[in-house]
């Protein structure tokens, strides 16, 4: 195994300079070497970026062909298995990248090379080429993989150029542009997380009202009134859980810059693949940006499932009360004002039975009403089950009492 990914290594190396060379299409070679050489030249192509805005495949299989864009090598393609090899003077355009004074192409499709970059950072302080390259690739569309020594979007090329011309101008944009990109880049990442933490932290906030008071419930505490102070805050909450989740959408979704201004080719004949070039074709990698949307849905679910508990939590508690209202009972009947799920129909339930005498309590959600169980031996404690609603955090009053058939 070892062995075999050292030859692998060595035959995408140039046999000339040793450098690392990317893959690239028969259909390149064929159509940048003389005449001559071209007639000769009968491998068959497999289109990378295809002309009139059909957009860019990446090479599936590998041709065998390799391009080399280092300055000191004169070679230029060969094949990984064999000694053919075209140097510069073989070709019927200049490589570019393989320059390093004179006009040097890099735009083949558009016209731009590091000569008219210059010229540009002289009359304007800035270059356009960029956005230039991108408004044409649509509309008449870019045919890089017959034009392009490389075989590959030239947008990575013509952001090195850019460097160069300003450096050989004495400009210092180049560190300027790539700290900003950086910062960009990292402000954007953490923008992205702020969001999604903020998303579930208001979410969790939003629905605190309902399930708070059952949590202090279940380890013994009272959560007599938290439910009430909370449900104030709800509306607020569920703005900035909306607020924060299209944030989260924003950060994942917006429009992302591509691979070139990072100095990196944009379209290259290797598996990679960037949305600013040449639309792919095929299934992508499960990359971190695919990750990053996977995780945003996950935290939209999670942040739904938070805001509308107190609509189906009471799926989960089933009845409010223990005991049974029975007909061996005093009963009373309270009309109760204030709940908001079916959370509170059991906190307001466990706070009744505290009142002196309570023996059962059913509380009705959707009716609004809570009947009350009480010894038959007293009457029923209007005023202590009043004040047990009150410490609740709702409002009641009676509605009507009958005593026991027993009594």
């Amino acid at each position: 195994m070892l062995r075999k990914q050292r030859e692998i290594t060595k035959r995408i190396q140039c046999p000339s300079c040793g450098c690392k060379a990317k893959r690239v299409s028969t259909s390149t070679i064929g159509a940048l070497l003389d005449d001559d050489l071209a007639e000769q030249f009968t491998a068959g192509s497999r289109s990378c970026c295809a002309t009139e805005g059909k957009g860019c495949a990446s090479i599936k299989e590998d041709t065998g062909w390799r391009f080399c864009s280092s300055q000191d090598c004169d070679v230029v393609y060969f094949i990984e298995e064999g000694d053919t090899q075209f140097t510069k003077s073989q070709l019927k355009v200049s490589v570019g990248v393989k320059e390093s004074s004179g006009e040097r192409p890099l735009c083949y499709c558009f016209g731009h090379s590091v000569g008219s970059l210059k010229e540009e950072l002289r009359m304007k302080g800035h270059s356009d080429a960029l956005d230039d390259i991108r408004a044409k690739m649509k509309d008449p569309g870019c045919h890089c993989e017959t034009s392009n020594p490389s075989g590959s979007c030239c947008l990575g090329s013509v952001t090195k150029g850019i460097r160069i011309a300003q450096e050989e101008l004495g400009l210092n944009a180049p560190k300027t542009t790539t700290a900003s990109t950086t910062a960009s880049t990292t402000a954007s990442s953490t923008g992205e997380r702020v969001a999604k933490i903020g998303t579930i932290v208001s979410a969790i906030m939003a629905s605190a009202c309902c399930w708070l008071p059952l949590l202090l419930l279940a380890i013994g505490v009272s959560g007599a009134g938290i439910a009430a102070t909370l449900e104030a805050y709800r509306p607020l909450f569920m703005v900035v859980t909306f607020g924060f989740l299209g944030a989260a959408f924003y950060f994942t979704y917006r429009p992302k810059k591509g691979t070139a201004e990072t100095g990196k080719d944009c379209c290259p004949t290797e598996s990679t693949v960037a949305e600013d070039c040449c639309a792919p074709t095929g299934k992508r990698l499960f990359n971190m940006m695919s990750m990053n949307k996977v995780m945003l849905w996950g935290v939209t679910m999670l942040a739904i499932a938070f805001l509308f508990f107190p609509s189906y939590v009471g799926v989960f508690l089933g009845t409010a009360d223990d005991a049974v209202v029975s007909e061996n009972m005093n009963q009373a009947v309270f009309k109760i004002e204030g709940m908001t799920c079916e959370g509170c129909s059991t906190i307001l339930a466990e706070a009744i039975k505290t009142a002196p005498g309570v023996l059962a309590v059913h509380v009705d959600y959707e009716a609004g009403e809570a009947l009350v169980g009480t010894e038959i031996c007293c009457p029923v404690p209007e005023e202590e089950i009043l004040l047990a609603i009150e410490q609740a955090g709702l409002n009641g009053k009676q509605l009507s009492s009958r005593s026991s058939s027993n009594q």
